[in-house]
């Protein structure tokens, strides 16, 4: 039986609810500094926020080594009432110290089975999902190397590959890395970002493969996102893929977080839904935040 690994627990895919299918309630990075997610009450405050809007499931797409606060994820998701998906794996190399991917050389993929299996360091949270990164039109050695890691961790375990697009580019790259030479199947493989570079021809591409495609961090206008969007989503919809399609926030700065005056975690279900009911549809909409985000989260877990 397929479940979603929650950090309260598995749950059936039909039990998410509305999904924001990539956000973030913590994250810290040196390329960030000064606008880290680290305060458990505003995590607390906006992912009720999001409940408030009829949220019903939040995916954290926060990798290792980032700031995740595994630990406080259980409490904060009980008290706010929406379901947490944390993820293991790595981002670009320049989020860590040399020191640090040292010490992971040769591992990887053991520690990210770890995560996914028995728990996040010590706290016994498990991991639901491996989330890694591409660069900007390519693949570089040290996202060579995560993928590989990411995708024998698939093959131990089930998990699925959420993988950000830097600047949405790179997606075929990463399907001919991921699905090709490393043998994991397409509808195991979520692409996010794809709507930071409109390329409605890659974006055709992408979702022929089998691949799921992450249309997220929608309140980013320099990114040309809130407008093109709509039509983006109506035309892969309407050419058979709407059920590979997913929506997030991708709140990564806490002045971005709605308790701070930004759009944050209800923005999606706020603005973003009901532009895109206008263009597609009520029904359309409501499976990509529900149906599609159970199936593509869902694992028939191994061991």
């Amino acid at each position: 039986m397929a479940t979603v690994r929650t950090v309260l627990g598995d749950v059936l895919p039909e039990h998410l609810g509305v999904c924001d299918a990539h956000d973030h309630l913590f994250f810290g990075s040196p390329r960030l500094p000064g606008q880290e997610l680290c305060d458990a009450s505003a995590a607390r405050a906006e992912l009720a926020a999001f409940r408030a809007q009829g949220g019903g499931s939040v995916v954290q797409w926060t990798p290792y080594g980032l700031g995740r606060r595994a630990a406080d994820l259980p409490l904060i998701s009980r008290d706010a009432g929406v379901h947490v998906v944390s993820a293991t794996g790595l981002h670009q190399a320049a989020h860590y110290t040399p020191e640090l991917l040292s010490e992971l050389r040769g591992g990887l993929a053991d520690v990210l089975v770890s995560e996914l299996t028995t728990g996040i360091g010590t706290t016994g949270v498990r991991a639901g999902l491996i989330k890694v990164a591409g660069g900007f039109h390519a693949l570089d050695a040290h996202a060579r190397w995560t993928m590989t890691a990411a995708a024998e961790a698939h093959h131990a375990t089930g998990a699925p590959i959420a993988v950000h697009l830097e600047l949405g580019t790179g997606a075929l790259d990463v399907l001919d890395l991921l699905c090709g030479e490393l043998g994991v199947p397409p509808h195991r493989v979520i692409l996010g970002h794809l709507n930071r570079s409109p390329d409605p021809v890659v974006q055709r591409e992408a979702a022929e493969s089998g691949a799921y495609l992450a249309f997220d961090g929608p309140s980013r206008a320099n990114h040309g996102t809130d407008w093109r969007m709509p039509d983006a989503v109506r035309a892969l919809a309407d050419a058979g893929f709407g059920h590979r399609l997913l929506l997030g926030g991708d709140t990564t700065t806490a002045a971005a977080r709605s308790v701070n005056g930004g759009p944050g975690m209800p923005y999606l279900l706020r603005r973003v839904r009901p532009r895109l009911e206008l263009a597609l549809g009520k029904d359309r909409v409501d499976r990509m935040l529900t149906e599609n985000a159970g199936q593509a989260f869902a694992v028939s877990w191994r061991p």
